[in-house]
């Protein structure tokens, strides 16, 4: 398997403010990810949604998305899933 075909899932807790959802997407396309899912959902603080989303990278070019992600001033926290292979 090529790793730059191995799905890596991150989830983001983000500030639940208007913008704040096309922020962090306009992230991964300007970067030309392709996001291949994406579920926004509210905390149990309603000033906080968690985004939870999948993209296909090498493990190099996941880690720069996941520093820059972090930079954002909206994203609170950033955390990656552990690599799961895709299915045959």
């Amino acid at each position: 398997m090529y790793e730059s075909t191995m799905s890596h899932t991150l989830t983001i807790l983000l500030q639940n403010e208007a913008g704040a959802l096309a922020r962090v997407a306009g992230l991964f396309a300007a970067r030309s990810y392709n996001i291949d899912t994406l579920t926004v959902a509210a905390t149990n603080n309603q000033a906080i949604s968690r985004l939870i989303l999948t993209l296909r990278g090498d493990d190099a070019s996941i880690a720069q998305v996941l520093q820059q992600t972090r930079k954002l001033i909206d994203v609170v926290d950033v955390t990656q899933q552990p690599v799961m292979p895709d299915a045959v």
